[in-house]
């Protein structure tokens, strides 16, 4: 079952001191007609912050995560650490001691802000009836919570994967308010292959015979099986082969023989075990209908729709000072596609790489590589 958020597990903004860091809160931004159709009548997004704002309002940072994270980027005085724990904190890239540091829940998830396991006025969840979802219905919504937060423009709008994807919407969407802007192995369009990965996820979840139709919330059994397999498949994509190889080869579970019969079955390789891993681990944390709405959000991504043309729409970030990173040995969100979207740009900029083996994940476990860089262009205290 899917870990969502409670009133018990989040504190409002108005309970919550403005010394405490890295602490779930929730605010309300009202009533929402989406992009493509579709409305709700009230859309509460969980966000969580660290540092202060100073009082020219000109050091907010606002940290976009990817399609399974949340808000949680960094430990501040919490229990448990982020998820870019050697990226963002105290006297890190993004330091928390100069910067005031928000992180945005997108809406349709299921760690805190309205998303389809959410209570409709009668205390029935959305389930199926849950709106579609854009990138830029996401940026639209926290644009309102930024000015509630006080954020006038933001110092800087950054993110990796679909963080990446909801940065750029961002800045592209607001550009009067993004100072600087770090968009990391992402690109200003869904490509085929991005969407054609994509599609066999939400197939996965859609045909578990446990799914209902979305509406399963009341059901004791849940589509786990095919929220797994959509993991497993997802995760492929996030690292790259040498990697795989290089940690498992064809080296077998222990205690399991891949070429005879194990407890009925016969038994796993590393590597699969290490899936079944990976795919046991986002079970029993997020819901199956938010992991539809946020990968069906990231197919639909598209700067250009609304635009004359995709260089039209980056032409809006003339006044931006727009970095792109990229990892060498990414297979989901190719190098090449980052370059395109660096030389497409009003002004064209180099590509910053990040060289790390592991793949897409690489802008998760090596974003620290961009330190110089990042420190020289963004974050220069000069």
């Amino acid at each position: 079952m899917a870990s969502i958020v409670t009133t018990e597990d989040a504190l409002d903004a108005e309970e919550l001191t403005d010394g405490t860091h890295g602490i779930l809160r929730r605010a309300s931004v009202g009533e929402y007609s989406f992009e493509f159709g579709g409305y709700l009548p009230q859309v509460t997004l969980a966000y969580e912050t660290w540092g202060t704002l100073n009082a020219q309002r000109s050091n907010a940072v606002l940290v976009m995560h990817a399609l399974t994270g949340d808000a949680h980027v960094s430990r501040g005085d919490s229990q448990t650490d982020g998820w870019w724990e050697d990226f963002v904190g105290p006297g890190l890239t993004v330091d928390t001691n100069r910067f005031y540091v928000v992180s945005i829940n997108m809406v349709g998830g299921c760690n805190g802000s309205t998303g389809p396991s959410s209570l409709d006025e009668q205390g029935v969840p959305w389930g199926s009836r849950f709106p579609f979802v854009t990138i830029k219905d996401s940026v639209r919504l926290e644009q309102r919570l930024a000015g509630q937060l006080g954020v006038e423009r933001w110092h800087t709008v950054l993110g990796g994967s679909m963080g990446g994807a909801r940065a750029l919407e961002y800045a592209v969407e607001f550009p009067d308010q993004v100072a600087n802007l770090l968009v990391m192995a992402s690109t200003g369009q869904a490509s085929a292959e991005q969407i054609a990965f994509a599609q066999v996820q939400t197939q996965s979840i859609r045909l578990d015979p446990h799914f209902a139709g979305g509406d399963y919330y009341q059901n004791q059994t849940r589509p786990d099986e095919g929220l797994g397999l959509a993991r497993r498949l997802a995760h492929l994509t996030y690292r790259s082969e040498a990697e795989l190889e290089h940690r498992f080869g064809r080296k077998a579970q222990d205690g399991e023989v891949p070429d005879a019969p194990f407890e009925g079955r016969r038994g796993r390789y590393q590597v699969e075990s290490y899936l079944d891993h990976q795919a046991s681990k986002l079970v029993n944390r997020f819901d199956a209908n938010s992991y539809l709405v946020l990968t069906e959000a990231l197919m639909s991504h598209d700067v250009a729709r609304g635009h004359e043309s995709f260089e039209h729409a980056l032409a809006r970030l003339e006044q931006v000072n727009v970095l792109v990173a990229a990892v060498k040995s990414d297979r989901l969100y190719y190098p090449e596609q980052s370059v395109k979207l660096a030389a497409s740009l009003a002004t064209p900029k180099p590509v910053h790489y990040i060289d790390s083996p592991i793949g897409h994940d690489g802008f998760l476990t090596d974003a620290a590589q961009l330190d110089g860089v990042l420190r020289t262009l963004v974050f220069d205290e000069d």
